[in-house]
């Protein structure tokens, strides 16, 4: 009888604990996780049963895939084209390079295929964390044992996450809105199948608890063409609107287009909101106020949570462990 696997001190099995645990050489396991022939089916059905027990993955070096670098973190994104997901992915990649990490990125929005480059860059990397949205459950099933830290999560956390929580900041704006004398706020959200979003329905709420009757109205898409296209039928049909408050920043640059073309003045006529902070909205005139999130915090409670997790100091699995970092109001001329 094999004894009771030893595993190593990070909490992680090795190819030797899952032989002893099924008792056979490790050229079998070898041969047992890569579907090799010269073993029996009920030796390699020990094997796959023993190798699941112990939450074994092979050596992305033993197995040829990785050339280089001792540690690979994954990092899901959903559009690169987004001025928020390289910003994201720097301060993934600056603070995973001070721990000696390797970053692979995955863009999951323009992939062709992106059920393979989940499953691909899971069997590449030893952690992955990023924006998985409504398909993480189907996604985190795929990448099997690795450790997932979900960004920004749209639904129940099964894993790992932090969440982005825009609220506290969404009420700063609503006061200062009061305070300025704002009184009919619009609401420009990004929504996707005709939802509208959470972050749309928390500025919506906002605004109705300070007595405003705001609009909601829905952009195609979250880019700055969307928002200028559906700006110019919110100066043409809401006639009295002196507030946009954008879903991102991205989409307020296109609301602040639009009104440059139009020839409303920003912000004595119309008052202009976006979200994330990106630098860019530092370059255009007038400057644009933001809600805020520091993209560096996110990465460090990701990176933090996803190394807990390897380690073996955080659960894989079972109780979600979750961190939280808060936007915050960031005044600048457009408001």
């Amino acid at each position: 009888m094999a004894g009771p696997p030893r595993l190593t001190p990070g909490g992680r099995a090795t190819i030797i604990d899952v032989a002893a645990a099924a008792g056979v050489s490790r050229q079998t396991v070898t041969r047992a996780m890569n579907g090799m022939s010269g073993i029996s089916a009920a030796t390699k059905d020990r094997v796959l049963q023993a190798a699941a027990a112990l939450d074994y993955r092979p050596s992305r070096f033993g197995r040829g895939l990785v050339t280089g670098g001792d540690h690979q973190l994954g990092l899901v994104v959903n559009d690169l084209r987004n001025p928020y997901a390289p910003a994201l992915a720097s301060a993934v990649l600056g603070l995973a390079a001070a721990r000696g990490w390797n970053v692979m990125l995955a863009d999951v929005g323009l992939a062709s295929d992106s059920d393979r480059m989940v499953e691909s860059l899971g069997a590449q990397t030893d952690v992955v964390i990023g924006y998985l949205g409504s398909r993480a459950p189907e996604w985190i099933e795929r990448l099997g044992s690795v450790p997932v830290v979900e960004l920004d999560p749209s639904g129940p956390v099964t894993r790992a996450a932090v969440r982005i929580d825009p609220t506290a900041a969404i009420d700063d704006l609503a006061d200062h809105l009061v305070d300025v004398g704002v009184k009919h706020p619009v609401v420009l959200d990004a929504a996707g199948a005709g939802v509208p979003s959470q972050r749309g329905e928390h500025m919506v709420a906002a605004l109705r608890r300070r007595g405003y009757l705001p609009d909601l109205v829905v952009a195609s898409a979250p880019t700055a063409e969307a928002g200028a296209e559906r700006t110019e039928r919110i100066l043409a049909e809401h006639r009295r609107v002196d507030a946009v408050l954008a879903f991102n920043d991205v989409l307020a640059l296109g609301v602040l287009s639009a009104c440059r073309r139009a020839g409303v003045d920003v912000p004595g006529d119309v008052r202009v909101v976006g979200v994330d902070g990106l630098p860019l909205g530092t370059l255009v005139a007038p400057t644009l106020t933001t809600l805020a999130v520091d993209l560096d915090e996110v990465a460090g409670q990701a990176l933090d949570l996803a190394l807990g997790m390897l380690a073996g100091e955080l659960p894989r699995s079972g109780a979600a462990v979750e961190r939280t970092v808060r936007h915050r109001l960031l005044l600048r001329e457009s408001a």
